[in-house]
């Protein structure tokens, strides 16, 4: 497991996943909410196919990869492993719609009809979810708010595609709590629109996420550590 920084705290990826699962348990016991419905997806960019088949091995079965191109070299080597599942979480470009329909199971990166009707063209079942952007950050991807009614019928419209739900990505903060109100927002318009799968949270505040309603946490560092430099 040389592809990863050693944390000094915690030793190997089976102690930082003991260290991450036992987070949500006690962020969920705080919310009166059952762990078993909180999906912990392991973030595997930037690391090779040899840390998905670990963490696979510790009984890990979702993963989230950023890019298209990235994963597609890592395809051909995790393709044996029953019931894992892989999700895309970054930037969906329409024109890797294709591409990113036949690698993956889930594309929590819908922001548009277009890109919808693009995944349905590929002619695969595929989960999705809608990405919201609740920041003014021009960095941020996602659709606007205001426009997830006509996106949601557009998803509905397809029949290859099925909506679970919705995801966002705050603005960068090492304080957890200032993400809560953005958590928050994705909560009350997934309520809105009964919707009832809500991605949001990472490493540094998974638990202000849970408290919030998260069904699924995005983790990396914390399994993972940070990627060495060259």
């Amino acid at each position: 497991m040389a592809y990863w920084n050693v944390l000094p705290a915690v030793e190997t990826l089976a102690e930082r996943l003991a260290a991450v699962r036992a987070r949500i348990g006690t962020a969920a016991e705080r919310a009166r909410r059952d762990p078993a419905e909180i999906t912990l997806l392991a973030v595997t960019k930037v690391f090779p196919a040899a840390a998905i088949r670990d963490a696979y091995a510790l009984g890990l079965r979702e993963f989230g990869e950023n890019y298209v191109q990235e994963f597609a070299g890592k395809a051909a080597e995790v393709r044996d492993l029953g019931g894992a599942r892989f999700h895309l979480i970054g930037h969906l470009q329409s024109n890797k719609s294709n591409q990113a329909a036949e690698l993956f199971d889930c594309i929590q990166t819908v922001d548009s009809p277009k890109l919808a009707r693009r995944l349905e063209s590929a002619g695969r079942k595929l989960e999705v979810m809608l990405e919201v952007k609740l920041s003014g950050e021009t960095a941020k991807s996602g659709a606007d708010p205001a426009a997830l009614p006509e996106l949601i019928a557009a998803v509905r419209e397809c029949p290859h595609l099925t909506l679970s739900g919705l995801m966002t990505m705050p603005p960068w903060s090492d304080d957890p709590e200032a993400a809560r109100p953005h958590f928050r927002r994705l909560r009350e318009l997934a309520e809105r629109h009964g919707l009832s799968g809500l991605s949001m949270g990472m490493s540094h505040d998974l638990e202000t996420a849970i408290e919030e309603g998260a069904t699924c946490v995005r983790v990396g560092t914390a399994l993972f550590g940070a990627r060495r430099k060259a």
